[in-house]
């Protein structure tokens, strides 16, 4: 019951906090490698100037679903002051300039109504307006979905993004990574040795290998699957273990974008 309540209460390891100083070496995301420049053109970086210092810090990933609108996750909202936070799209390195970036501040903060804070609960889905619209500078493009309710089969491969800590003791790196990592059916995950009943079906599961998994400031990014001969962002980085990232049994769970259809469509306006 300790280890459930501390991995609710966001010290699970890919919950977003309040952010602090990374040691950035090129150590690869958990099981993954540097992603190829700009392949990933729907991949944002959300960051928030926490201390009104006008410094903004990389806390969560986020997808880029229409010219104004960014996906992320509803745990990576640590405050509903839009001015706080920025979006920065066509990114690659975090920490070097490479004349790629659109950089635009978030006007609306919009989280799903029936997140409460609970992980385990599901609806870990917000979704950002941008103050000014997003555009093909070559760098950045829109994500397309799947269908409503679609869902994928067990040990199909997709693919994770992101610029999350490498293990649990804090270590970061600046090149967005990508991992390849298979689907775990509902009715495997949903067993009591893998996430049990905190595994629903508004939720997809990947990994759980003991190899590769996203971690903390992955959240809010996309699980990229080419579906339909194109691709698409099926889920939202939700929850994970705490302590090691990549645990046994533990896979990294999504929230399943093709449940959140129709509320993402009344929210884009």
């Amino acid at each position: 019951m300790i280890w459930f309540v501390a991995f609710l209460s966001c010290i699970g390891l890919i919950c977003a906090e309040t952010p602090f100083n990374l040691n950035v070496h090129n150590d690869r995301v958990i099981g993954g490698h540097d992603a190829e420049p700009h392949a990933w053109k729907w991949q944002a970086s959300l960051q928030q100037d926490s201390y009104g210092d006008g410094y903004f810090y990389h806390i969560c990933g986020g997808t880029l679903i229409d010219a104004f609108h960014i996906m992320t996750a509803a745990h990576c909202i640590l405050s509903m002051d839009a001015n706080s936070y920025r979006v920065v799209l066509g990114e690659h390195n975090l920490y070097e300039y490479e004349g790629s970036e659109q950089i635009h501040r978030v006007a609306r903060i919009s989280v799903h109504p029936g997140w409460n804070g609970d992980l385990g609960k599901g609806n870990d889905i917000a979704v950002l307006r941008l103050a000014d619209s997003a555009y093909d500078n070559g760098y950045v493009a829109l994500a397309n979905l799947p269908s409503p309710g679609e869902m994928l089969p067990h040990d199909y491969t997709c693919y994770i993004t992101g610029w999350g800590l490498t293990d649990y003791i804090g270590s970061a790196v600046d090149i967005l990574q990508v991992a390849p990592i298979r689907i775990v059916e509902h009715s495997v995950c949903s067993r009591p040795e893998w996430w049990g009943s905190i595994a629903l079906r508004t939720m997809v599961c990947a990994g759980g290998d003991g190899v590769i998994s996203g971690c903390q400031g992955d959240s809010g990014g996309p699980l990229n699957c080419f579906t339909d001969g194109s691709w698409r962002v099926h889920g939202v980085v939700s929850y994970g273990p705490s302590g090691m990232c990549n645990q046994v049994t533990k896979p990294t769970v999504f929230t399943r974008v093709s449940s959140f259809n129709s509320w993402l469509s009344s929210v884009m306006y």
